[in-house]
Formats: structure tokens, C-alpha cells, sequence
């Protein structure tokens, strides 16, 4: 097992450890935190595989982005930060939920482990490839999102400037 063998297997371990306390966490701020832990492990593992553009974009667009746009939208709303009793999943929606999640995971293995064989010689990408991929094929979605993003935001403005009433929750 070389050194990056097990970099890759670290990275693995903390983006699967993260990503489950992200979605298990009662708080939602501390569940924004751990998606910002899982994001970079994955980046990480990215790194290791020597796919570099893949790491900087999932740093700069879900890092950088998505999850301050995430936090940001927690801030102006004033949502409650402590955990959410009221909407607490019962045990029937638990075991669901652990059922679908093991579901998913099994699918998931049984499409990639086939796909882990022996490895493969790494075939070079002109960055020109790359930016006629990008400003090409998916400029239309990278704009839809940026759009998306911006009414996010515009939203959560609007919602964070409804009056209160008394007891101290929005109209």
C-alpha cells in the first residue's frame, strides 16, 4: 500500500465520517459545518487522483459558495439555531431512512467496485479541452446555478426583513 493509497483512504474515511454527521447532527449550523469537512475530504481525495480542476472547483463552487450562501441565508433568517424538537423524525422515519441510505450505498458498491481494477494509465487533457468543456457545453447550467445562488440570497433577504409579531416568530 503506497502513500497516496493511503491519503486516499484518510480522505475516504473523513469524508464519509463528516458527510454522516452532517445529515445525523441536530443543529443545523454544525450540519453546515460538516457538509464544509465532507466537501474538502472530498476535494482531497480529488487531489490524490491528480484531478486538480475537479478539487478547485468543489472548493471554490460548494466551499466557497454554496455553503456561505448556506450559512449566509442561516444568518439573515435568524433560524433557529439550537435543535428543532418540533420537527423531530420518529423512529418509523429513522429506520427508513437507514434502510433507503443502505440501499443507495449497496447500488453505489455495486457499481463502482466493479470499476476498481487494476490501474489505468492517466490520459493527459489540454486545458483548452477543458475550457471549451466549461465555457462550451456548460456554460448555460454553471449560469442557471449562479442564477439560482442569486435568488437564494434575494430570498432570504426578503425573508429575513418580514416583521415580527410578539411571540417572536415571522408573520
Amino acid at each position: 500500500m503506497t502513500s497516496l493509497d493511503i491519503a486516499f483512504t484518510a480522505f475516504g474515511v473523513l469524508a464519509a465520517a463528516s458527510g454522516l454527521l452532517a445529515v445525523t447532527t441536530t443543529r443545523v449550523v454544525h450540519a453546515a459545518l460538516w457538509l464544509v469537512v465532507a466537501l474538502v475530504s472530498v476535494a482531497g481525495a480529488a487531489l490524490v487522483l491528480g484531478a486538480e480542476l475537479v478539487a478547485l472547483v468543489l472548493v471554490l463552487v460548494y466551499v466557497g459558495a454554496v455553503v456561505v450562501l448556506v450559512l449566509f441565508a442561516l444568518m439573515l433568517t435568524r433560524a433557529p439555531i439550537g435543535p428543532d424538537l418540533d420537527h423531530a423524525p420518529t423512529a418509523t422515519r429513522r429506520i427508513l431512512a437507514t434502510v433507503v441510505g443502505a440501499a443507495t450505498t449497496a447500488l453505489l458498491l455495486s457499481v463502482l467496485l466493479p470499476l476498481a481494477g487494476p490501474a489505468r494509465t492517466r490520459v493527459p487533457v489540454a486545458t483548452a479541452d477543458v475550457a471549451h468543456s466549461i465555457f462550451g457545453t456548460w456554460v448555460w447550467p454553471f449560469e442557471g446555478l449562479s442564477v439560482l445562488l442569486l435568488l437564494a440570497l434575494i430570498g432570504a433577504l426578503a425573508v429575513s426583513r418580514l416583521p415580527r409579531d410578539t411571540a417572536g416568530g415571522t408573520r
